[in-house]
């Protein structure tokens, strides 16, 4: 588990506990702490976006040589219980970790697209190379 794992570990329904009323000492200091707390959660969320899109990148690529195996050894590129396989295993991450299974599953809808787009690409060449 990574550091940034280890502290987001209760999920996205964390909760964060309000200071109490009349703790503020001054409205100027408690304003710029908050907007350096602010940036580094922005910070932070640059950085988990920038994992995530390399991990989509990786994704992509394996699939592609997954289409190219396709290809290769004429197998059909539409899998469909396959596809279903993955999403499932996506929609119960999301409910052990505390996402909505919905969008998991959206999301997953989206990545497959690519996917089957990709591997059509791929697969078509050959049709079109010979």
């Amino acid at each position: 588990m990574t550091s940034a794992q280890q502290s987001h570990s209760t999920g996205p329904q964390e909760a964060v506990t309000p200071a109490p009323e009349g703790a503020s000492t001054g409205l100027v200091a408690d304003s710029e702490t908050a907007q350096q707390v602010l940036q580094s959660l922005r910070d932070e969320l640059d950085g988990l976006d920038r994992s995530l899109l390399e991990v989509l990148r990786q994704r992509l690529v394996c699939c592609c040589r997954i289409g190219l195996h396709k290809r290769n050894h004429a197998i059909p590129m539409m899998q469909p219980h396959r596809i279903g396989i993955v999403q499932e295993r996506a929609a119960t991450f999301a409910v052990e970790h505390g996402m909505s299974p919905a969008f998991v599953r959206t999301l997953y809808e989206l990545i497959i697209t690519e996917t089957c787009r990709l591997e059509d690409e791929i697969i078509g060449a050959s049709a079109t190379s010979g």
